[in-house]
């Protein structure tokens, strides 16, 4: 069984979560704040009509400033009233299409953002630890199918695979050339795919299949038999919290790991994982196959090698892909019913933890 993230290292500790108002953030200052943490958020509003943020309501922070990443003045300001001991680092552009659309900004937000984050670091008196949250996206993907180590080569087709994979270079430059001389431990976790209820974002396959189901409209599939690393976020924000604290308490020193399901699970395409979503939601499988539509490149095939995390944390994911699909049917089909979001993502924190 898996290492769970332990609420007696999280007691009292103050943490900085960076984009703590996106769908994975707000997943991890609710649980941290229930885990007895000090949390400090720094993100953007939520933009989009619906936000798992609003849904929860603010109180699940400590304290929370609303705004950009590239904003160094302010963000050097309120690093210095948190005077973080541990800061996660999530805030970023996090959507393959939008970076194309966007290209400069989107590198400008995960590259120069994380830049900034890590100078204003440098003035933290009990900074002890930095995790920063990148992608599975940063390895240089020739569509072999393999599952990538942590040592394989970096890079990206798409303007937001390459910002991270720079992303992962600046990280390294500002350990090595300053923060690794105050005894700051600082890593990169390359998280795989995440499902999980209130994710509203664009783009994205179960944001889009609840939209569908809200307005009645043929979900569209722009790549049904592509396969990604499918895990849900209780899993993958595990994986973050148990590495912060090894690295916090010296356990390890390993500079990066991939947090994903065993490349022994079976890699289950875009189409089958709509389909059960739908199902399990008790919607009509239906979905229109938009591949032949003129649209940027994506990947087909995506798979990470987590081997290395399970030596080093003992990590791995509790959930398989098919208890995954089932807890985000169940969030989703839940809210859409009238339940209160923050109870249903509460129950699935403590059923989770309980195992």
């Amino acid at each position: 069984m898996s290492r769970l993230a332990d609420p007696s290292f999280w007691a009292g500790k103050r943490v900085m979560l960076t984009g703590h108002s996106g769908f994975k953030g707000s997943w991890a200052r609710l649980w941290l704040t229930q885990m007895g943490a000090e949390v400090t958020g720094y993100g953007l509003s939520p933009a989009a009509t619906r936000s798992l943020h609003a849904l929860l309501g603010s109180e699940s922070a400590t304290n929370e400033h609303f705004a950009d990443i590239r904003d160094g003045d302010t963000l050097a300001s309120a690093v210095r009233a948190c005077d973080p001991q541990i800061v996660l680092h999530m805030a970023a552009q996090p959507l393959v299409r939008e970076s194309y659309r966007t290209p400069v900004e989107t590198f400008d937000v995960n590259v120069m953002g994380t830049a900034r984050l890590l100078e204003a670091t440098r003035a933290a008196p009990a900074l002890k630890t930095v995790l920063v949250v990148t992608t599975d996206k940063v390895y240089r993907n020739d569509e072999s199918g393999r599952h990538f180590p942590e040592d394989a080569v970096l890079g990206g087709h798409d303007p937001y695979s390459g910002s991270k994979a720079a992303c992962e270079l600046v990280v390294s430059t500002w350990r090595d050339s300053y923060l690794r001389e105050r005894g700051i431990r600082v890593a990169t976790a390359r998280g795989g795919n995440v499902l999980g209820g209130g994710d509203f974002s664009a783009d994205r396959l179960v944001p889009d299949i609840v939209r569908a189901a809200l307005t009645g409209e043929t979900l569209d599939i722009r790549s049904p038999m592509a396969t990604r690393p499918w895990q849900h976020v209780l899993d993958c924000l595990n994986g973050y919290f148990v590495y912060a604290e090894a690295l916090h308490g010296g356990q390890t020193d390993v500079a990066a790991l991939n947090f994903g399901p065993a490349p022994d699970e079976r890699q289950i395409p875009v189409r089958d994982v709509a389909a059960a979503i739908q199902t399990a939601m008790g919607l009509p499988t239906q979905w229109r196959d938009a591949s032949s539509e003129d649209q940027p490149h994506e990947m087909k095939s995506l798979g990470l090698d987590p081997a290395l995390a399970g030596r080093t944390l003992s990590w791995a994911t509790r959930l398989s892909q098919d208890e995954a699909i089932a807890w985000t049917a169940h969030w989703y089909d839940g809210w859409r019913r009238g339940a209160d979001a923050r109870d249903l993502t509460l129950s699935q924190i403590d059923a989770f933890m309980r195992g």
